[in-house]
């Protein structure tokens, strides 16, 4: 009766392991269903963050002077084709080269080392408010 017993004992505890990694094994399928607006939305985000007007931005100054002589340097800059955005900035009484929009210290570090071979009176600033 014991070798019954312990017959019966091993099966159901054989079958109560298979029934329980059996049932809480899952499986399936994930379908996201999202407004075609949500694309839009993020593409806005992404300009909005990486637009000129955002504050709190480092920005790289290569003149500072006569609007004749600030002209002529930001034609020269923009013949370097580095790739970086220049702005003419009148900030009285002078008017201002800027360079680039950097979120980070380092992006503008980085970049100066590239400016500083043509414009070696080039510095980072971050402006307390941009001009437009």
């Amino acid at each position: 009766m014991k070798i019954l017993n312990s017959k019966n004992s091993l099966y159901t505890l054989g079958f109560m392991v298979l029934f329980t990694s059996l049932s809480f094994a899952q499986q399936g399928n994930v379908i996201v269903n999202q407004d075609k607006e949500i694309d839009q939305l993020l593409n806005l985000k992404k300009t909005i963050n990486t637009s000129e007007n955002t504050s709190d931005r480092y920005k790289i100054q290569i003149y500072s002077g006569h609007r004749s002589e600030a002209e002529s340097t930001q034609s020269n800059f923009r013949a370097l084709s580095l790739e970086m955005p220049s702005k003419l900035v009148y900030e009285t009484p002078n008017y201002k080269i800027w360079v680039g929009n950097y979120r980070t210290r380092l992006e503008a570090d980085r970049a100066l080392i590239k400016v500083k071979a043509k414009f070696p009176t080039a510095f980072i600033f971050k402006p307390k408010k941009d001009k437009e």
